[in-house]
């Protein structure tokens, strides 16, 4: 049989330069664009809420969540009945008191989509420079 011989030449040099960049994108200008797309994720979803009194459309927030190396946006509603979330019964259905049911209707997808992409294409561009 024969020898297997490996050899390298070079450094980590252009591999410790592009982990360089992508640590600064959990740096602050990643908490800016978070932040923006939080206010962005809060202005679809109210405008796409269905609403008797509004209520419900302006009680929707967002918050970033850092864990380690992880960033993440969470959208929630603050407006409850009786400790159930009305957007819940909205976007699901739910039973009456009289013994209907009313359709649930799919508004937080459709809403968030334009967000969704938007979050990816921006942070495609910036995964693409490094």
């Amino acid at each position: 049989m024969g020898l297997i011989k490996v050899t390298n030449k070079g450094d980590f040099s252009k591999t410790y330069e592009s982990l360089r960049k992508m640590s600064k994108l959990s740096s602050g200008s990643m908490m800016s664009k978070m932040e923006e797309y939080g206010r962005m994720g809060v202005a679809a979803l109210s405008e796409a809420t269905p609403s008797d009194t509004g209520l419900t459309a302006q009680s929707w927030d967002y918050d970033i969540i850092v864990s380690g190396s992880t960033i993440q946006i969470e959208w929630f509603n603050t407006n409850k009945n009786k400790n159930i979330p009305i957007v819940v019964l909205i976007q699901y259905g739910h039973a009456t008191g009289t013994g209907g049911y009313i359709q649930g209707r799919d508004f937080i997808n459709p809403a968030m989509k334009p967000v969704f992409d938007a979050i990816s294409k921006d942070f495609g561009k910036e995964i693409e420079a490094l």
